[in-house]
């Protein structure tokens, strides 16, 4: 019997090409985009997973009540790890993170760059890591010593064995590599090459105990016995017992595994993170595995017709509905078997531009039972929901009602196969609001005025002799004609590193919590950057030394102060008086798509570690870049000179939107390709099944234009009632997306004008080629008798 089955399904399939290749494109396309963002969310899901302690280790966060919110944030206190080992014995191990940075290893004539850290001994324990060479034990017994991963090593030692080497750091100290470790994962959110211990920060006088210092991040490992309950309720107070100044201030273990995918915060709880993106790239697989059902059922139905004597045929001699039913939902199974085939093809080629598109590295598992079984899994589940209602439709045809062809006709005034066209398009009609949306968010935000010049500037961190050298180096660069201004800065000014709400200055209310962004910088600041003095005058440390001392703030810091004349008032910030001698206008130092927060800038060079240049627009910039590069080679000749473009950086605060965008894109074409592929079988099928009826319009005069109007008013009727379903959706999505957003657009009408215009548009070419290419049939061709 089975094997009948499958002969007749594939006769069947064989016998309507056309009908069967628009099925096993739509649902292969379906499964294939399903299966790539399936492949994106279990490479998200599985983020710091592999730990084998995970489940017990914590990274400690703090929460503090301001002007009526709860703010949270994870940077810690040095002294904050040793006092919990100490005073909880529910904990088994403690380390601290001092973050990533960036260091010059030298062996012999080789000199290396790479980003690493410091962290305590008990990382390796907590963390799982694993030594190829070295023991947990001893890596970190030596001040000096330092861990390197596989890949950096065979980069330092070529074929050499790591162990023992001696490497020379920032050109000045000596590390032993005591220890190799296994390259790490990629689903990590640790991306080091190297590991020293915390002695050696120790050492060099950088491990203070100021309990104001939130300077790192402190990770602990409870037993596995403890009570996690009693033991937050417990350190909840460390703060307020060792620190007089954070009174309110509640400390609490949040899990480490939970924080790449919901580590972001609200009022004191979580707000999400990733995991926001997580579930809407899930839903958008479902929509489009499910359009691409849809499109089948709406297929396989229109087909109904011709085999509706088939059907009854098989009742007369005794066939059962349960068998009729098998029979074709077994046509539909093995229909979605070879469009999963197809789609397998389909994800092996796009694949690596996915992963390219969205910066990750999924990947198919081929050894992995799940895998196998999830395909098979989605195959039987793709071909039962895509033929469970043809099956139950056509199987429910009474025998004596289709040999006298008196059953349903396609084109009833309504049917399920309406809905389903209406459903697909509605879809679509979200889609392209979305996209539309994104691309006008971004942008508005693009040409968002900054408050400075990002053309033709650059920074470069400053290493090795530079700082102590600086003055040198600025005198030659503004010699050489390869810049126009030089600057030296805390941090980018694409980043904000610093901020505070413990400032006063005359008539602040105590109760004020603002908080306010800290930025430090050398002379001609606001020369260099592009930014507008509106009154007072740029830092300039050779004509005033005093300005070491001096202040520039923004608009809104001087509005926030309360200053009609801010110039000359003192702000008094990290114990020291600081005397506003300019006021800057408004420039955007943080997200963008945020509102501009009150910026003061410090004018103490020594606070520094960039330096920013403003390239001569008046030559050619490879040849600026030669000769900034011969100068910073001269003074440090140690260190590779190393910047970044300032509208680069500035360029990479928008990924992620760019990413919503791509993503919107693509489920826009791939919603719209797919339900086209419905769009243009069933015109196909309804001209088919019209044919005589058209002939005899064109034998009694109607128009070709007259007859494509007829045959595609009844489908745009569909788009035009999925249009009104469609936009109250994408309007209450879309508005809900804007308001992650302080600076947004306002939605307007015309967008969602647009969408429909386009859905309409779309579905019209798609319907006419089919009805043109019927109308233009030759009427004797088609009223001759069978």
């Amino acid at each position: 019997m089975l094997k009948n089955y499958l002969k007749i399904a594939w006769r069947n399939l064989l016998r309507n090409r056309g009908f069967s290749a628009l099925n096993i494109a739509g649902l292969s396309t379906g499964l294939a985009a399903t299966a790539l963002i399936v492949l994106w969310i279990d490479y998200e899901l599985s983020f710091d997973k592999f730990h084998e302690r995970g489940d017990r280790i914590y990274q400690v966060y703090n929460k503090y009540p301001v002007d009526g919110e709860i703010w949270t944030w994870n940077s810690t206190p040095k002294i904050m790890g040793p006092t919990i080992k100490k005073d909880f014995p529910e904990v088994e191990r403690v380390s601290r993170y001092n973050y990533d940075d960036t260091y010059l290893f030298s062996v012999g004539d080789k000199r290396l760059k790479a980003t690493g850290t410091i962290v305590d001994k008990d990382f390796l324990y907590m963390f799982s890591f694993p030594l190829v060479n070295g023991t947990n034990e001893t890596v970190f017994e030596d001040v000096n010593a330092v861990v390197v991963t596989e890949t950096f090593a065979k980069e330092l030692f070529g074929d050499k064995d790591p162990m023992g080497q001696v490497v020379k750091i920032d050109n000045d100290n000596v590390f032993k590599v005591t220890g190799v470790l296994k390259d790490l994962p990629e689903n990590s959110e640790f991306h080091f090459k190297f590991l020293i211990p915390w002695s050696y920060l120790k050492q060099i006088g950088h491990d203070d105990k100021h309990w104001g210092n939130n300077s790192i991040a402190t990770y602990i490992m409870l037993k596995e016995n403890a009570n996690f309950a009693s033991f937050s309720q417990k350190i909840s107070n460390l703060r307020k017992i060792h620190d007089k100044d954070a009174a309110d201030m509640v400390t609490y273990p949040y899990p480490f595994f939970r924080n790449y995918l919901y580590g972001e915060f609200e009022n004191g709880e979580e707000k999400g993170g990733r995991i926001g993106v997580i579930r809407v790239f899930s839903i958008i697989a479902i929509i489009i595995l499910l359009i691409a059902c849809i499109n089948f059922m709406n297929l396989s139905t229109a087909r109904s017709e011709k085999r509706a004597k088939e059907v009854g045929i098989r009742k007369v001699i005794g066939a059962q509905r349960g068998g009729l039913i098998s029979q074709f939902i077994g046509e539909s199974v093995l229909l979605s078997t070879v469009s999963a085939l197809l789609a397998f093809v389909l994800l092996l080629l796009v694949l690596p531009k996915f992963n390219e598109l969205l910066h990750i590295e999924a990947r198919i598992d081929y050894t992995d039972p799940l895998f196998w079984g999830s395909a098979l899994a989605i195959i039987l589940f793709t071909g039962l929901l895509a033929g469970s209602y043809p099956a139950l439709y056509l199987s429910a045809f009474k025998p004596i009602s289709v040999l006298k062809g008196t059953f349903q006709k396609l084109n009833s005034k309504f049917s399920a196969r309406k809905v389903l066209v209406v459903v697909q398009f509605a879809a679509a009609i979200v889609f392209i609001t979305a996209t539309l949306i994104v691309k006008q968010q971004l942008k508005k935000v693009q040409n968002r005025q900054m408050g400075y010049s990002k053309d033709n500037l650059i920074y470069t961190y400053m290493e090795g002799d530079v700082k102590q050298k600086y003055q040198g180096i600025k005198n030659e660069l503004l010699a050489s004609g390869a810049v126009t201004s030089v600057t030296r800065t805390v941090s980018p000014v694409t980043e904000n590193w610093s901020n505070s709400w413990d400032m006063e200055w005359q008539g602040k209310d105590f109760e004020d919590k603002t908080l306010i962004l800290r930025f430090t910088a050398g002379e001609a600041i606001a020369k260099t950057l592009g930014l507008e003095v509106l009154a007072g005058r740029d830092l300039n440390h050779t004509l005033y030394p005093s300005d070491s001392t001096a202040m520039l703030i923004n608009e809104t810091a001087a509005i926030h102060m309360g200053f009609e004349d801010p110039i000359g008032h003192i702000v008094k910030d990290m114990g020291m008086d600081w005397r506003i001698i300019g006021v800057v206008k408004d420039f955007v130092f943080t997200s963008p798509f945020q509102d501009i927060e009150p910026v003061i800038i410090h004018g103490n060079g020594e606070w520094t570690n960039f330096i920013h240049l403003k390239l001569n627009p008046r030559h050619n910039t490879s040849q600026n870049l030669g000769k900034i590069e011969n100068i910073f080679k001269k003074f440090n000749p140690e260190y590779p000179f190393n910047y970044e473009f300032v509208d680069q950086q500035y360029a990479y605060k928008f990924a992620d939107e760019k990413r919503t965008q791509t993503l919107a894109n693509l489920s826009a074409l791939l919603t719209i390709f797919i339900s086209c592929l419905g769009l243009f079988g069933l015109a196909s099928y309804m001209a088919e099944n019209r044919i005589k009826e058209i002939g005899v319009r064109k034998v009694l005069g109607a128009s070709v234009q007259s007859i494509t109007t007829l045959l595609s008013i009844d489908f745009l009727k569909l788009v035009l009632i999925s249009i009104v379903l469609g936009v109250p959706v994408s309007w209450y999505l879309m508005s809900k997306w804007l308001q992650e957003f302080a600076y947004r657009i306002h939605i307007s009408w015309w967008t969602f004008a647009l969408a429909g215009v386009l859905a309409l548009a779309i579905a019209f070419v798609t319907v006419s080629y089919q009805a043109v290419k019927a109308a233009v049939v030759n009427p004797v061709d088609s009223l001759r008798d069978e």
